[in-house]
């Protein structure tokens, strides 16, 4: 993504009023955040493919946007993620239990949750002994390919 650009992207965040604003084209992530507090916040440009930070002077010491790679925290645990895109669902009907709990105990090859992708539903299976430690996904949510569904501690 060029200066060019940005610039402009910074402009229409300043010109409109909104307080946040996250683009994302082909591999590269831009979100672009206003802050209302009155210390002067750095502008910082971060490219996923380890680019240069870019640093540009503040207009508004109250009204500063800030460029920034978004990246996820990682859990503490192992990490059960999602091997497709589609929707998420804790159980097999709307009326069952779910499959799993936080505190639950699983072993591998136990079912944790069904995704369905194209009218198909997908049981997936825990690759790991453990506890469940986090449910980062809410029931009926769309899932995207890698996401991580499950912590298992």
């Amino acid at each position: 993504m060029d200066l060019r650009k940005l610039k402009k992207l910074i402009d229409l965040v300043e010109e409109s009023g909104i307080a946040e604003l996250e683009l994302t084209e082909g591999e590269e992530k831009v979100r672009i955040c206003r802050h209302s507090n009155n210390l002067p916040q750095p502008q910082t440009q971060t490219y996923q493919a380890a680019a240069p930070t870019l640093s540009l002077p503040a207009s508004e010491p109250n009204t500063t946007p800030t460029i920034m790679e978004e990246k996820p925290a990682d859990p503490i645990g192992h990490a059960v993620t999602s091997p497709m895109v589609g929707s998420f669902y804790r159980a097999s009907s709307p009326d069952a239990s779910a499959f799993v709990d936080i505190g639950s105990v699983v072993k591998k090859g136990d079912t944790l949750c069904i995704i369905e992708a194209m009218k198909l539903l997908n049981e997936i299976e825990s690759d790991a002994d453990g506890v469940i430690k986090e449910i980062l996904v809410e029931n009926g949510q769309p899932v995207e390919f890698g996401e991580t569904l499950f912590v298992i501690g």
